[in-house]
């Protein structure tokens, strides 16, 4: 079993989508998935927050079940652990949303499996998952790779926490997300739960960075990661193309490489 987690809200949906189309169509084992969702509303605090609604998550279950009968999704609430543990406190107003910080909650919720790969929605995969999926992360708490401009601007190996191999035994031994809730309810962070993370970390095991290329795309990219990145032309600016921006991405990036992909979210669109 391969066991995958997104975080996020109505608004994210189109991103997991496309993100678990790239999984199943890149992905030549047949090996069942299962898929965690954690999820939750805060409308209090902006009127966009909304929870991945219950049809939302039905087309995603007819969706990965085509591909695989055995293939699964649990959609988890996360708001009673949010409001207990991050209601009001400094980084709710984080750099992207307060739903970057719910990963956090990876230790507290029910039945979560010990190996577990936690992704970002804006990421498609190039290539197969086994590639990231079976790499050997005993005694390492996580495995990530590089930050493309951290790596350069912070330290070598400051990490992107948008592609996080958990091995989740060791994380609860460590204490990892505890250490890292009590910086985000203490401390504002500039990049909040990222920054939470790397402070909590006793032992990483570093990716090469095509396990989360977030600037270019090769042949032996494994994950194409759709963050904020640096343009220099017509002039020098920062731009945030998502994956499921399909104009964009054919206009800017001229990637064509994932149009089945794109072929087929155009039809579960159309259908649903």
């Amino acid at each position: 079993m391969v066991n995958v987690l997104f975080c996020g809200n109505e608004g994210v949906f189109d991103g997991i989508l496309t993100c678990t189309l790239s999984i199943l169509m890149r992905t030549k084992s047949a090996e069942p998935f299962c898929f965690y969702i954690f999820t939750m509303e805060l409308k209090d605090i902006d009127a966009k927050y909304t929870a991945i609604t219950e049809r939302q998550i039905s087309i995603y279950d007819s969706v990965i079940k085509s591909y695989n009968s055995e293939n699964s999704v649990n959609a988890i609430r996360v708001d009673k652990y949010y409001k207990k543990h991050f209601a009001g406190c400094p980084n709710e107003s984080a750099y992207c949303s307060p739903y970057t910080l719910i990963r956090l909650f990876a230790d507290l919720v029910p039945n979560i499996p010990d190996k577990l790969l936690y992704l970002d929605a804006d990421i498609f995969f190039n290539r197969d998952i086994h590639l990231l999926y079976d790499v050997d992360i005993s005694g390492y708490e996580y495995a990530a790779a590089r930050d493309h401009y951290g790596k350069y601007l912070i330290k070598p190996n400051y990490i992107n926490a948008g592609v996080l191999l958990f091995n989740i035994a060791e994380d609860k031994k460590n204490g990892l997300f505890k250490k890292a809730r009590c910086w985000i309810k203490r401390k504002k962070l500039v990049f909040a739960d990222q920054s939470a993370l790397i402070r909590s970390t006793t032992r990483k095991k570093m990716l090469k960075q095509r396990f989360n290329d977030q600037k270019f795309l090769h042949k032996w990219t494994v994950i194409r990661h759709f963050s904020k990145r640096l343009f220099y032309l017509p002039y020098p600016h920062t731009d945030n193309i998502k994956q499921w921006d399909i104009k964009r991405v054919h206009k800017v990036f001229k990637y064509h490489q994932f149009d089945d992909i794109y072929k087929e979210y155009i039809r579960i669109k159309k259908l649903y």
